[in-house]
């Protein structure tokens, strides 16, 4: 029997072969989902929040426009709305958050209990190894940091909590990605487009799903300098009273002290034991 060709396109995404579809502006995914009670101007709002960054600390009503697709003039509503309730100050033409846009944050991170206690396994984790650790969900395919003990500083850009990362490309990532069943993790592939950020980064989608497996097969992740030059890292899938994937906790360190097999020997133990510790936290 001749396969659809629903299941034919299916299928090469599966295998990595299909054309990967030109990336929608913040806008148009707010436009898509659309319905007659959702809030579009709440959504362009928290948008308008969430394009700041330690990166980006600064940014004009162009800029802004530029990277959501939102409109100027509902870009300058939001940022006067903002203003008003005291999240963002203005400089000028330029604009920047306040500190008031924390307590955004604070409510999810002072109510769930794996952050609220997850610091001191973080912490004697760091201590242990003498490397930062992190621990992380997936929110919007991305990796959100929701709890870090640093001890210096080893990539380009700071993490904190708070801080987001591609998926595909880091530890943190593939163990949250793993724990997906097969129609979620479609779902992500057919959302995220995949760039390389170091000439070792795995961009293709059939690669990338057969690390995934893996990574379920393993119980761990290890990325080498695929997120940046020097950077290698392990992570671990922490599991609920169910057995599912809530979090992923993992150790970052300068690929030119600790070697890959360092990583599985000494730090993976320490990192399954912190994750049998959080896992007792979880409902």
């Amino acid at each position: 029997m001749t396969a659809s060709k629903t299941e034919r396109q299916a299928k090469a995404k599966r295998e990595g072969t299909a054309a990967p579809a030109p990336a929608r502006t913040v806008s148009e995914e707010i436009d898509a989902l659309a319905d007659p009670d959702f809030m579009t101007s709440l959504a362009r709002g928290l948008a308008v929040i969430r394009t700041f960054s330690d990166q980006r600390r600064s940014l004009t009503i162009a800029q802004i426009s530029h990277r959501t697709g939102i409109s100027r003039a509902a870009v300058r509503r939001c940022l006067h709305t903002l203003r008003q309730l005291g999240y963002v100050d203005a400089d000028g033409n330029s604009f920047a958050l306040k500190p008031k846009v924390l307590t955004l944050g604070y409510s999810y991170l002072s109510s769930t209990p794996l952050t609220v206690s997850a610091l001191p396994t973080l912490n004697r984790i760091s201590r242990t190894l003498s490397e930062s650790c992190s621990l992380a969900v997936l929110d919007d395919n991305e990796v959100l940091y929701v709890a870090r003990s640093a001890t210096s500083r080893i990539m380009s850009v700071s993490l904190n909590t708070g801080s987001r990362l591609p998926a595909y490309c880091t530890s943190l990532g593939r163990t949250l990605l793993a724990g997906l069943d097969e129609h979620a993790l479609d779902d992500y592939f057919s959302q995220v487009t995949l760039k390389a950020f170091t000439e070792r980064t795995v961009v293709a989608q059939r690669r990338l799903r057969e690390i995934l497996d893996e990574v379920r097969r393993d119980g761990y992740a290890l990325i080498d300098e695929e997120l940046e030059v020097g950077l290698r890292s392990i992570a671990v899938p922490v599991r609920g009273a169910s057995g599912g994937v809530v979090a992923a906790l993992n150790v970052g360190a300068q690929a030119a002290r600790i070697s890959a097999r360092q990583m599985r020997d000494e730090f993976l133990p320490v990192l399954r034991e912190g994750a049998r510790e959080l896992a007792v936290l979880l409902p």
